[in-house]
């Protein structure tokens, strides 16, 4: 283990890029790093480093990218980095508390926001709908709560959203259909020069990007976003970063029915709402997700059928409605007829091939409830007819016995 306790002497100032990631550093973050003037990319992720974040790294005004994820920090995050023209934040995997802090605010440079795994709380501040650029909005596994801001409709360049294993409450912004969801390549982070080198542990080694003469000698950094799809958190870059779409809404208190605007999303390729209380039917609008590939709308109230146009989903490759109350005959048409029995799973009235259910042996929930009705009131009938029958019984009996008296009295 090292304990970085480095004197600025012994870097330059001429510093663009410091790679110091995966290592074995422990710690608090140097704060001799804040004047390195012409720093641009700074990854010190996964290592030992404690600690809060010094205010010292917000004099770093040319830097573009940030990565100190997966160390043990802590406090809250500096409210200082609006000043900065930064790109890329990823700050998960920490120990960060506090709400979503001002740092944020207006900054228009802001295309990756990366705050997975920390102990954020709070609510998203309206504030949001300056991020002109995002084009990633990860705050996955924290403590936010209050209901999902309909400012985040207004980013024009957002095209995934992982809001996941929090405390949301409220409904579903129906506005968020409104979203192009572009492809972008400005999530990419551009890279100079080759690959870094790998040590014999197989760790990357130290690299060091330097002003030599005005000469750039440049080393190798990529973007890589991690999200849940397809029943598996996997990490995008490169090319296919630039085309990755997802909304993941997962594990929180959302109410109301899904708002059938969210089938405008044609350009999505990942659509997760499980683990919620969304109540109402399956929109037939998510007809027209043309390029989703995983669509999970498991453990929910959902009630109804599932829409017969969701056969036109040719790019679907998961699904799942388990533990709803959907009721009716799955659809077994092209890709629905790949599907296993766990994508329906915990739903009493489903029926059909896969589930080894004939249609034509199960009631759906509304034919019960006829039943029972219809069962209460022939139960009605069957009271009233009783009560005449007794009370006429119970006049003639009576009206007999006083004609007997009165023809002989003894």
């Amino acid at each position: 283990m090292a304990n970085v306790d480095v004197s600025i002497s012994e870097f330059p100032t001429s510093l663009r890029e410091i790679n110091l990631g995966n290592n074995k550093f422990y710690g608090n973050l140097p704060r001799w790093m804040g004047n390195v003037s012409f720093l641009e990319r700074l990854a010190l992720s996964q290592n030992g480093f404690e600690g809060s974040i010094p205010m010292e790294f917000c004099n770093m005004d040319r830097l573009e990218f940030l990565d100190l994820s997966e160390n043990n920090l802590f406090g809250s995050i500096p409210s200082c980095f609006n000043t900065l023209n930064i790109k890329h934040v990823h700050l998960h995997g920490s120990r960060l508390s506090g709400p979503l802090p001002i740092a944020f605010y207006n900054i228009s440079s802001l295309v990756t926001l990366d705050l997975r795994g920390n102990n954020l709380t709070g609510s998203i501040p309206k504030w949001i709908g300056t991020l002109s650029s995002l084009s990633v909005l990860l705050l996955k596994d924290n403590h936010f709560h209050g209901e999902v801001p309909v400012q985040l409709c207004k980013l024009d360049s957002l095209n995934i959203i992982d809001l996941s294993q929090n405390i949301f409450s409220g409904i579903i912004p129906s506005c968020l259909g409104n979203l192009t969801l572009p492809t972008e390549t400005n999530k990419i982070l551009t890279s100079w020069g080759t690959s870094p080198s790998l040590t014999g542990d197989g760790l990357p080694k130290i690299t060091l990007g330097v002003y030599v003469d005005y000469f750039y000698l440049g080393s190798y950094f990529e973007e890589v976003i991690e999200f849940t799809t397809k029943s598996g958190f996997l990490p995008y870059e490169g090319n296919i970063l630039s085309y990755m779409t997802g909304i993941d809404l997962s594990c929180n208190n959302l109410t109301g029915h899904i708002p059938p605007e969210l089938g405008n999303l044609s350009e999505i390729y990942s659509l997760n709402l499980s683990h919620n209380k969304l109540t109402g039917v399956i929109p037939s609008s998510f007809a027209k997700l043309h390029q989703i590939e995983s669509l999970d709308l498991s453990y929910n109230n959902l009630s109804g059928e599932i829409p017969n146009q969701l056969v036109e989903l040719n790019s679907l490759e998961v699904f799942s409605v388990a533990y709803n109350n959907l009721s009716g005959s799955i659809p077994e048409k092209a890709q629905f007829g790949t599907f296993i029995e766990n994508s329906y799973e915990g739903n009493l009235f489903l029926c059909g091939t896969i589930l080894h259910k004939s249609c034509s042996k199960i009631d759906s929930p509304s034919m019960i409830s006829t039943v029972s009705e219809d069962k209460g009131e022939d139960g009605l009938i069957d009271t009233y007819d009783f009560c005449v029958s007794f009370l006429v019984s119970y006049v003639a009996v009576l009206l007999t016995i006083f004609a007997v008296l009165y023809i002989n009295p003894y």
